[in-house]
């Protein structure tokens, strides 16, 4: 019997191959199908499962290329309602694989449809549980993110307190805990950066696991959660009801655009420009009205966050080489409309001579001296507003990027605006966005609120909640 977890950490989610005498279990496949095609070879195994632990929001699932290619069955819970063929295993439905079993363990509350699969041995002896967004190292899964519930989230809390309780709780403590997400996702909100954990030492640690009864648990759970990403419940319709084979997302992106046939379908189609080169490169010079969301960051995130239509046309600019690999990662999130690439990249669009933008940048030192001489500058800090409640230059203003399009309103093109983040990455998307916009007098803080606060030349401060007045 092999365990494998294969964590993709711009995601922070975890799938997972099974495999026993030569047949294999995946559970909750990215979009791409390569990796577990791959794998399944190197052990000359066959996959017989695509298990699904529920309809998932923040990521497209691979489920329906997988079994397309392999014959596989996928398995979804009890009460789930895909829009094509799947097996719907009942509770406690045992699944043979090779020498071992899985079970199938019914887990409502992060959604209705939410299960675990719960590994037993030859002997049929419990070894581990995939609990998908039921329970992670550290938290459970929110409450706030099923498909066309009339079930409010305090509802679903307390399913998922019982699910736990009933369901997980009472497997032996020994038992090995694979969860579908590591710090970092936003499908929960206090995520331990490791990935695997005793259900005994998560009896221990686990905040969530605390609540001596079901109320305390529910204002538990429910307590700080903030908005998800636009994309969440979009990309669990797309998981329900099906979506186009990622090999057609590919065909249609990988189209590679001379200087001038990129130029053309910038001003013939209503196609987003998207500069996925490192931040400090977009700054140097850019495509004009394109945004930078840099792929070495939370990429597939941001762009989830910040594009609201998944059918947005996009036109790609990347590192020669680099494209595909942003294609690929766009269709994990459900942005399947990049229509072409600039080939030869940035570079090729300078070679032809077309025009070009540049991001004004100050450094830390500086930005210090200037402050100094008039703290009135208009100064955005623009990270979650939890950040900046943590500590935060006083004075100035916090505009989280997550939130700017529904805050648009709020800034002027008439003023300045010097931009920071945490250290630089987030500071230059919103930069980008906003000279798309046409706000043109912008200066973005090089290496954020830690160059920033490293200087010694700041007075921090942190939020103070306001005083009742009695």
């Amino acid at each position: 019997m092999q365990i494998e977890q294969i964590y993709t950490g711009c995601l922070a989610e975890a799938a997972y191959y099974i495999e026993s005498n030569g047949e294999v279990a995946i559970i909750d496949p990215l979009r791409e199908t390569g990796p577990y095609l791959e794998r399944a070879k190197k052990d000359n195994a066959k996959i017989k499962y695509v298990l699904e632990t529920h309809f998932h929001a923040d990521f497209v699932s691979g489920h329906l290329d997988l079994a397309s290619q392999t014959g596989a069955t996928i398995v979804f819970g009890p009460t789930a309602e895909p829009g094509y063929p799947a097996h719907i295993a009942k509770d406690n439905e045992i699944l043979p694989l090779g020498n071992i079993f899985i079970k199938v363990l019914h887990t409502p509350g992060h959604t209705m449809e939410s299960s675990s699969f719960l590994l037993l041995d030859e002997n049929k002896k419990e070894v581990a549980v995939f609990t998908g967004d039921a329970l992670f190292i550290g938290d459970v899964g929110r409450p706030d993110l099923a498909v066309k519930t009339d079930l409010s989230q305090e509802d679903l809390a307390g399913h998922l307190y019982e699910s736990l309780q009933n369901k997980i709780l009472t497997l032996p403590d020994s038992i090995t805990i694979y969860p579908g997400h590591g710090a970092g996702s936003a499908c929960g909100k206090n995520m331990s950066k490791e990935t695997t954990d005793t259900l005994g030492n998560q009896k221990k640690t686990n905040y969530a696991l605390q609540a001596k009864s079901k109320e305390e648990f529910v204002a538990s759970v429910l307590d700080g959660l903030v908005a998800p990403p636009q994309y969440f419940p979009k990309n669990a319709v797309m998981n329900k009801l099906g979506y186009e084979s990622i090999e057609n997302v590919l065909d249609r992106g990988l189209k590679a655009l001379s200087p001038n046939a990129f130029d053309a379908a910038a001003n013939e189609t209503e196609a987003l420009l998207l500069d996925v080169r490192d931040p400090q490169d977009f700054a140097k010079g850019h495509v004009p009205n394109s945004i930078n969301i840099g792929l070495d960051g939370v990429f597939a995130t941001w762009v989830g966050t910040l594009i609201p239509d998944l059918k947005q046309e996009l036109l790609l600019i990347a590192y020669p080489g680099k494209e595909e690999e942003a294609i690929t990662r766009l269709s994990r999130v459900g942005y399947d409309y990049t229509i072409g690439y600039l080939s030869g990249g940035y570079e090729a669009w300078v070679a032809a001579d077309k025009e070009i933008e540049t991001v004004d940048c100050i450094e830390p030192e500086a930005f210090a001296a200037k402050f100094k001489e008039n703290p009135k500058l208009d100064v955005l800090d623009i990270r979650k507003e939890s950040e900046y409640n943590a500590e935060h230059i006083e004075g100035v203003k916090n505009f989280p990027l997550d939130f700017i399009n529904q805050n648009m309103a709020e800034l002027s093109k008439d003023k300045t605006y010097y931009l920071h983040c945490a250290g630089g990455y987030r500071s230059m998307i919103m930069s980008s966005i906003l000279k798309a916009r046409g706000f043109h007098n912008l200066v973005n803080i090089n290496g954020g609120f830690a160059a920033l606060k490293q200087t010694g030349e700041f007075k921090l401060t942190e939020y103070q909640e306001p005083k009742t007045m009695l």
